[in-house]
């Protein structure tokens, strides 16, 4: 018989912690015991207790800080950092981008019809929306910052949906979708701008205006309950901002690197 491989102490202290921050023993922000007491709770050796600092690190579960200030700073497992790994797993199979917004374009209605059927929308989903749209409405002249926004509204869509795997699962696709939407439209704003493309600039100024009026409108099916209007103008209004975005990019696959820097995985 194949002899059955028995746990490194570093893997049996890691998987001790790791329960304790998965099961909320242990909270965003805090930190581990001290070195000494974790010595004398695990009686173990100081490679061994480095080992299982270093397989926390590696899992996004603590940032471990060095010198005189050091410590293990806990972290809890989110989309934005699930996101991360996923990206990585995209570009290794050379994704395109028009698959993962293909995917989107499948599910995230779905997400818009939940929140249509809550029966606590009026407190926990519309308002969320709304303030998004004021401040989408006080951006229009500001094309990063309306791009920005426009993904919010996508993402807290998602994030009110009530479905805590489809925030995990969408919420991974919506952080990469975004910040390669963000990159696209920021490039072409700041093309127009340096150009001075004037009917380019407006061009983009009025399909914003057209993704407010399809979100407002989005909003009034959700505060009415109407899960398949909802559905259906959510599914309407992702085809053709997929398409535009697509029509505006030479960028065919995912890049995980973008995810770095548009801020979105952060410890």
């Amino acid at each position: 018989m194949d002899q059955i491989r028995q746990p490194r102490i570093a893997e049996i202290v890691a998987a001790s912690l790791r329960e304790d921050i998965l099961s909320g023993r242990l909270n965003e922000g805090d930190s581990l015991p001290r070195q000494e007491v974790l010595f004398e709770k695990f009686r173990c050796s100081l490679p061994a207790l480095r080992e299982a600092m270093r397989i926390l690190e590696t899992e996004g579960l603590v940032s471990v800080r060095r010198g005189n200030v050091g410590g293990a700073v806990v972290h809890l497992p989110s989309a934005t950092r699930t996101a991360r790994m996923v990206s990585m797993v995209l570009q290794s199979r050379k994704t395109t981008l028009s698959d993962v917004s293909g995917a989107l374009l499948h599910i995230e209605p779905v997400c818009a019809g939940l929140c249509a059927a809550r029966e606590d929308r009026l407190d926990e989903v519309v308002p969320a929306l709304r303030d998004v749209v004021k401040s989408q409405h006080d951006s229009l002249e500001n094309a990063a910052e309306f791009t920005r926004l426009t993904r919010v509204f996508h993402e807290t869509l998602v994030d009110r949906c009530g479905n805590e795997t489809l925030k995990v699962v969408i919420g991974s696709l919506e952080s990469i979708w975004s910040a390669h939407h963000n990159e696209v439209w920021n490039d072409a704003s700041k093309r127009s701008t340096e150009q001075g493309a004037d009917s380019t600039i407006s061009g983009l100024k009025s399909m914003n205006r057209v993704a407010l009026r399809d979100h407002e409108k989005l909003i009034t099916a959700i505060e009415k309950g109407d899960v398949a209007r909802a559905t259906r103008l959510a599914s309407s209004h992702l085809e053709a901002t997929r398409s535009s975005t697509l029509s505006s990019t030479t960028d065919e696959f995912v890049v995980a690197n973008l995810l770095d820097e548009a801020g979105r995985f952060n410890r």
